[in-house]
């Protein structure tokens, strides 16, 4: 049987973060927190994200904040993330893995109604099995988005031949709870210190992540 990746979006095959940090240094100005420098978010990040705001601010936001904090990053990540393009290579190892025999799909805690149009612009949709983003509420997890994810996929894919390569430590906890590998990429949200306790193979190339995609 065929491997399967599935690929995280933001900060994996979206180069974001410069957009990303953008938008978190507006939202943290909602509730008076001064704005951080790349390596302090990388070092400070957590999923969860109202975890990260807790930490920020020394208790959980209000409801209240919250709505404040997630309009604001979400209105200067519109602004921003124009100017973002994918990470490099992000064509050349779709392809290959294609050509390899491999298939490969999507799923980002990004709105899917905003993912979807994203993706279809940057010509990639048709190297997908499947392109899933968020319905719902932001700020979660993705443990309980890749169950459904896999399960839709259905026959097409083993969990136990399928490798999510994602930047973030949730992305690897999402994988093993679905019975499934992970390979995490150090380009995006997180610290290479922030990856290896969690107990995956972590890369700092996408390359290297497809290789070990590979070799299952």
């Amino acid at each position: 049987m065929r491997n399967h990746i599935v690929w995280d979006w933001n900060g994996t095959l979206f180069h974001d973060m410069e957009a990303v940090l953008g938008a978190s240094n507006a939202a943290f100005a909602t509730i008076g927190v001064g704005p951080m420098t790349m390596q302090e978010y990388r070092e400070q990040y957590e999923i969860p994200i109202p975890n990260f705001y807790e930490r920020l601010l020394g208790r959980m936001p209000t409801r209240a904040e919250w709505l404040r904090l997630d309009d604001a990053f979400h209105d200067r990540y519109r602004e921003l993330s124009p100017a973002c393009g994918l990470t490099d290579g992000v064509r050349e190892l779709l392809s290959g893995w294609q050509d390899a025999g491999h298939s490969q799909s999507l799923l980002s805690m990004y709105e899917h109604e905003k993912l979807v149009p994203l993706v279809d612009g940057f010509g990639l949709t048709g190297s997908f099995l499947r392109v899933d983003g968020r319905s719902g509420p932001s700020g979660g997890q993705k443990g309980e988005q890749l169950v459904r994810h896999l399960a839709a996929l259905g026959e097409h894919v083993d969990p136990a031949r399928t490798v999510l390569i994602g930047d973030a430590a949730d992305d690897a906890l999402a994988a093993l709870g679905a019975g499934a590998h992970a390979v995490l990429y150090t380009g995006g949200s997180h610290t290479r210190e922030k990856l290896e306790p969690v107990g995956v193979p972590v890369v700092d190339t996408l390359a290297e992540a497809v290789e070990l995609a590979g070799r299952l």
